[in-house]
């Protein structure tokens, strides 16, 4: 006979064995059905030219991981029966900037700004980032803008990324 126990039960939340019914009692988030998705990340491989003093929508065009088939065209939609908080975030670097004083970035929910994160600094290549905990719901979605305060264009330099993840 291969297993003769009779009545044994499994872990409702991982179906697995518990160690004293002979199991290995091993249990993991994904086991259980737990994972952080939906997840994204999308990247440019391209510089982008910022005009100045306008809030501008970053191309974050490469998409390299996207679990739920809602990130596109720079944009994460929350996706049917995935409302909840999310862990966002995205990084840029400045190239060849003159005017040495300030680059915001920023997360737009829905079309208006959110979060914003403000850095100043003393230097002709510069980066920063951004990241925030979000309250979403179904069908709301999350782009990254930069403003540059400069008298003329900027330049961010690529890569480039945008990325986020549901918390679980």
């Amino acid at each position: 006979m291969a297993n003769s126990k009779v009545g044994l039960t499994t872990n409702a939340i991982t179906g697995v064995l518990p160690a004293a019914n002979g199991g290995t009692g091993a249990t993991t988030l994904v086991g259980a059905g737990l994972a952080n998705a939906p997840m994204w990340r999308g990247t440019s491989n391209a510089n982008q030219t910022i005009a100045a003093s306008t809030w501008t929508k970053l191309d974050y065009l490469t998409e390299v991981i996207d679990t739920d088939s809602a990130y596109a065209t720079s944009r994460f939609t929350v996706p049917s029966g995935a409302a909840g908080k999310y862990m966002v975030g995205a990084n840029v670097i400045w190239v060849n900037a003159s005017w040495g004083n300030q680059q915001i970035l920023g997360i737009y929910k829905n079309g208006s700004a959110f979060h914003a994160f403000y850095d100043m600094k003393e230097l002709t290549d510069m980066g920063t980032q951004v990241f925030t905990v979000l309250d979403l719901s179904v069908s709301d979605y999350i782009e990254i803008y930069v403003y540059q305060p400069d008298g003329s264009r900027a330049t961010w330099s690529a890569p480039y990324q945008f990325w986020g993840y549901k918390l679980i």
